[in-house]
């Protein structure tokens, strides 16, 4: 338990339901959805298409969504890739001819067709109790009739200036800057778009107007997207088989690749052996040993995780326990590995903003869901007829021959996006997420491995201060102890501290012996976790 005379939250405790999201007016939204007899979906896409109001450097309707969805009763977890893919014109051989070498994040070859809309249409239609003109309602008037802006959304909208000036985005800079805290937004365009959504679904997004316009956006800056490609995206988001590790008793789910949700897995799988570290969770051992099997799973993620409709993705060895095994031996203690060996070399051969949220109804259905732009703004580009801003998730595709993630036709990028659920026998203990960007699978080990090997209770392992390899530097939080940045420095690790936190996550823990639900929110962002 916390020490009361210190700032901090407590976690939140409730019986009947409870939501966990990074602004307040989408747990809002989420609690309403549950009191009016909803279930947890339903909840999750009334909440995630208000953030897509709110937050807007963070996510939106122009974006992608992956889902975990454990309904009560039925001991299954269910996957949902809701990523979108590259236009039906996207070859290799058309960007080498243009002399192009890599993706820079705001051109308009970075927009694949997004899949947030596809995604929330079929989960409603496998999983909901109601349709998009109820749960869109609430989203819809924050669009039309304005919304106070958060703190931290606030903060983040200063940092994209330039690329919001470079993607003529002029009405996300009212009077030539970005708003204050508590100043009023509106997106009357979005408003309309989502109406259309409300009352034709999918099709209101991937047919007609909105897609004519989107499509002619991006035209005009030379993308190759087409309304062809944008009907095909209604349909493109789909049910996947989940992957898991088993971690202290538990299961932990993930979605597979193209996501980058194996690597957590990997991370777990690499930590488990060793146990709670004796210098406990902020101590130097704990720490290096984290970062340095996160450095080895982001080495295979590089190397091998891709679309597995293009390309063969070996996850089965990834995650297999001799091989985890073996790269944990490359772990130690005493100094940082100063050269990583090639990817998937070890004792056996292998053939950026976001929202998060969670949401557990009275039933037990446990919904894991993650919305996402990738990067502040995506690619900076609004379609200004029908308010949509456009992801940059192309950003995450190589235009190199050969590369498993080298652009293709229709081909997904690789993925940051990752929902996680937790398991026991078979039933739903905790929807968890941290989001990030790349700092996602580590924040998913570190957060999980805060509460099941050093005891923190769930709202301070969301706290704990984060720290990330990135780059070939170990990028640290302020609230890492400085005694400890200076003994990872000695032990070879290259420090950068960073002005902006490593991510955000929620998560809700279902104590079923007690008939409890206990949520932790994300002390980085805006939100909060809230139950009845």
């Amino acid at each position: 338990m916390r020490d009361f005379q210190f700032p901090g939250r407590s976690p939140v405790y409730s019986t009947h339901g409870m939501a966990a999201t990074s602004m307040p007016a989408s747990t809002l939204a989420a609690l309403d959805v549950l009191r009016a007899g909803g279930n947890a979906l339903d909840a999750a896409v009334a909440a995630v298409a208000v953030q897509c109001v709110v937050e807007p450097a963070s996510t939106g309707i122009g974006g992608d969504c992956f889902c975990l969805y454990a309904p009560a009763g039925k001991k299954t977890v269910y996957a949902l890739n809701g990523s979108g893919r590259a236009p039906g014109a996207a070859t290799i051989d058309w960007y080498e001819s243009q002399g192009m070498t890599a993706m820079e994040n705001t051109s308009p070859h970075t927009v694949t067709i997004p899949g947030a809309i596809s995604a929330w249409e079929t989960l409603l239609a496998a999983h909901g109790t109601k349709g998009f003109d109820e749960l869109l309602r609430p989203a819809i008037d924050y669009a039309e009739n304005g919304h106070p802006v958060q703190p931290k959304v606030s903060s983040d909208w200063k940092g994209s200036v330039a690329k919001l000036q470079k993607g003529g985005s002029t009405p996300f800079l009212p009077g030539c800057g970005t708003p204050a805290p508590g100043d009023m937004f509106y997106q009357p365009q979005l408003a309309e778009t989502l109406k259309k959504i409300a009352r034709q679904g999918s099709r209101g997004f991937y047919e007609g107007e909105v897609a004519a316009d989107i499509v002619a956006t991006l035209r005009a800056r030379g993308g190759l997207q087409t309304e062809e490609d944008f009907f095909n995206g209604r349909t493109a988001a789909e049910f996947v088989t989940p992957i898991k590790i088993g971690y202290k008793g538990y299961d932990v789910w993930q979605i597979p690749p193209n996501g980058q949700g194996i690597v957590g897995l990997m991370i777990l799988g690499m930590l488990e052996a060793y146990g709670a570290a004796p210098d406990g969770p902020l101590g130097v051992t704990r720490t290096h040993r984290h970062v340095e099997a996160a450095r080895l799973g982001y080495r295979d993620r590089d190397a091998f995780v891709a679309d597995p409709a293009h390309v063969s993705v070996p996850v089965g060895k990834m995650l297999d326990p001799a091989y985890l095994a073996s790269l944990r031996g490359l772990i130690r203690d005493d100094v940082a590995m100063k050269h990583l060996p090639a990817a998937g070399e070890a004792a056996m051969p292998l053939h950026r903003d976001t929202v998060y949220l969670c949401v557990v109804d009275r039933e037990g259905n446990a919904c894991s869901f993650i919305n996402s732009l990738f990067e502040g703004f995506g690619s900076g580009i609004l379609a200004h007829n029908s308010g949509v801003m456009l992801q940059n998730r192309g950003v995450g595709v190589r235009l190199e021959r050969g590369h498993p993630t080298c652009i293709a036709p229709n081909k997904r990028p690789m993925h940051t996006i990752s929902p996680g659920m937790v398991t026991k026998n078979d039933e739903a203990v905790m929807p968890f997420g941290v989001m990030g960007g790349h700092y996602q699978p580590m924040g998913h080990s570190w957060f999980l491995t805060n509460l099941l090997d050093y005891g923190l209770d769930i709202q301070e392992a969301i706290d704990l201060p984060r720290l990330m390899p990135f780059k070939g530097k170990l990028q640290v939080e302020r609230g890492i102890p400085l005694a400890i940045v200076d003994q990872l420095s000695r032990m070879g690790h290259e420090i950068e501290t960073v002005e902006r936190p490593h991510g955000g996550g929620q998560a809700i823990w279902i104590d079923r012996a007690r008939g409890v639900l206990c949520g932790g929110s994300e002390p980085r962002k805006d939100g909060l976790a809230l139950g009845y």
